[in-house]
C-alpha cells in the first residue's frame, strides 16, 4: 500500500494531531490542578494561587488522609468490590456471550434470550423495586449488594458476542472433530483468542465498580460499609465531617478543606490510573492473527 503524501493528507494529520492533543490536555489539566492543590499549603490553596504547580510544597494533606481510619476502611471495601465484581462480571459475560454468539440452528432459544437481555436495556425496574429486590434477598449492608445488581452488564455481553462471531468458525469445527465439548472450546479456544476484548471489558468493569457511589449510599446503612467513592461523596461533596478523626490538631492546622479534598480525590483516582497502562496494550491488538492457515 502506497502512503498518501499529498498536502491534503498532511494537513489532515497535523490538524487531527493538534485536535487530539487539545482534547488530551483538557482531560489532563484538571487532574494536574487537583494534584498541585493537594501538595500546596493551606494558605496558597485558600487564596487561589495554585494553578498547575504546587505552591509551598508539602505532603501534610496526604499524611492526614492516610491517618483517617474511615478512608482506609472505605478503600479496602472498594478494593474488595472491584476484585469480586470484576471476577463475577467477566465470568457471567463470557458464559452469556458464548451461547448467544451461536446461530439459531445451533442454539434454538437464542432469539428468546437475546430479547430478554435487550429488554433490560430499554426498560429498568426503577430505584424502589430494585431496592426491594436487594432487601428481600437479604444482602443489604453486604458487599454483594454492590455487585449482584450489576452482575451481567448487557452492553459488555453484546460487545463480546460480536467479538466471538468474528472468530473463524474453522477453529470450533476443528475442536469438535477432535472431540472437544463446548466448555472446552470456550475456555481453550475462544477465551485465549479473546484476550484483547476481555481486557477491555475487564477495564470497563473495574472502572464502573470503582467509580460507583450512589448504590453505596442506598444499600449500605452503616458508614463503615461505604466504598471509597460513597465515602468521598459524603465528605467532599456533602461536607459531612463526622467520619473524620480530628485528634491530630497540629496537622489539621496545616491543611485546608481544599487541600484535604484534593488529596482524597487524587488518591481515589490513583488506582485506576495505575491499572490502565497495563491494559492499554491490548486495545491496539488484532482479534486473530494467523490462527487459520489455508
Amino acid at each position: 500500500m502506497v502512503e498518501d503524501r499529498s498536502w491534503g493528507r498532511r494537513l489532515f494529520v497535523v490538524g487531527n494531531t493538534a485536535f487530539l492533543a487539545a482534547m488530551a490536555l483538557l482531560c489532563l489539566l484538571p487532574l494536574v490542578h487537583v494534584l498541585a492543590v493537594s501538595f500546596s499549603s493551606n494558605t496558597a490553596a485558600a487564596a487561589g494561587l495554585v494553578k498547575l504547580w504546587p505552591v509551598e510544597f508539602n505532603t501534610k494533606s496526604y499524611e492526614y488522609v492516610l491517618r483517617q481510619e474511615a478512608f482506609l476502611r472505605s478503600l479496602l471495601v472498594s478494593v474488595k468490590r472491584v476484585a469480586l465484581g470484576t471476577l463475577v462480571n467477566m465470568v457471567l459475560i463470557v458464559l452469556t456471550a458464548y451461547p448467544l454468539s451461536k446461530e439459531v440452528r445451533v442454539f434454538r432459544p437464542r432469539t428468546v434470550y437475546v430479547w430478554v437481555f435487550f429488554l433490560t436495556v430499554l426498560f429498568g425496574g426503577g430505584l424502589v423495586p430494585t431496592y426491594m429486590v436487594v432487601q428481600q434477598t437479604g444482602i443489604l449492608n453486604t458487599i454483594w449488594a454492590l455487585i449482584l445488581p450489576h452482575a451481567v452488564p448487557v452492553f459488555s455481553v453484546v460487545l463480546l458476542l460480536n467479538f466471538f462471531r468474528g472468530l473463524p468458525k474453522e477453529l470450533e469445527e476443528a475442536a469438535l472433530i477432535d472431540g472437544a465439548g463446548q466448555f472446552v472450546i470456550l475456555w481453550r479456544v475462544f477465551v485465549p483468542l479473546s484476550v484483547p476484548a476481555l481486557a477491555t471489558l475487564a477495564l470497563f468493569a473495574m472502572v464502573g465498580h470503582w467509580n460507583a457511589w450512589f448504590d453505596g449510599l442506598i444499600y449500605m446503612h452503616k458508614p463503615e460499609n461505604y466504598p471509597l467513592q460513597s465515602y468521598l461523596q459524603t465528605v467532599v461533596i456533602q461536607q459531612d465531617l463526622q467520619q473524620l478523626s480530628m485528634t491530630d490538631d497540629k496537622l489539621l492546622k496545616l491543611i485546608s478543606d481544599k487541600t484535604f479534598s484534593a488529596a482524597q480525590i487524587f488518591l481515589g483516582a490513583l488506582p485506576i490510573l495505575l491499572v490502565y497502562p497495563f491494559l492499554q496494550k491490548y486495545f491496539m491488538k488484532g482479534i486473530v492473527l494467523g490462527s487459520v492457515k489455508g
